[in-house]
């Protein structure tokens, strides 16, 4: 049989309140104990427990809700395509609360302290500041410089260890080149006089 869905509880307090599935039917896709949904429709179990829709986070479907509906020996089947985590590169702009807002320029300052070989657009995009704004921190001409205080970003959870290795690496390749472009400059000039 197929893996539970998430928030096995509260997926149930929503099928009992907004299908006319069979209590076994229900039992079954969430994994509990048919006396268990009894006491949700009751009244007595998971007192408490927000329902949870499993169709908005792509579990069930209506069309599978109307087929069990209709068929009480039918069991329901989860979407497993739907939920699998993806891990992909795209990056989502994620709001930022007030709070944490300052941790930003913070952790450009970190940045800057603690690995001075990045770039100032390395370390904006790292952080999710502008360009201008590490500049102005380099520069200690940012508005509120004098109220900042140097953080691991990492610590503060803006971005993983691994971007950060990742940047460092590229910082690091591009010294390389630029030390390998000013010797060959070197000896062209040598050779020229």
């Amino acid at each position: 049989m197929s893996n539970a869905p998430l928030m096995p509880m509260a997926t149930a307090v929503w099928l009992v309140e907004n299908t006319t599935l069979t209590f076994k039917q229900i039992a079954e896709f969430c994994k509990l104990h048919v006396v268990e949904i009894q006491g949700i429709a009751d009244g007595e179990v998971a007192k408490g427990i927000k329902a949870y829709n499993p169709i908005i986070s792509g579990q069930l479907s209506r069309q599978e809700i109307e087929l069990s509906s209709a068929d009480e020996e039918r069991p329901l089947e989860i979407k497993s395509s739907d939920i699998e985590i993806s891990n992909s590169e795209k990056k989502i702009k994620k709001y930022v609360p007030l709070s944490k807002r300052q941790d930003k320029p913070d952790s450009a300052l970190w940045l800057i302290k603690q690995h001075n070989i990045l770039k100032d657009s390395q370390i904006a995009k790292l952080v999710g500041i502008t360009k201008n704004s590490v500049t102005s921190i380099k520069n200690k001409s940012y508005w509120n410089y004098n109220n900042l205080n140097p953080k691991d970003p990492v610590a503060l959870n803006l971005f993983t260890q691994k971007d950060l290795l990742d940047a460092l690496e590229k910082a690091e390749r591009r010294i390389k080149r630029e030390k390998k472009q000013k010797e060959k400059d070197k000896q062209r000039s040598h050779t020229q006089t």
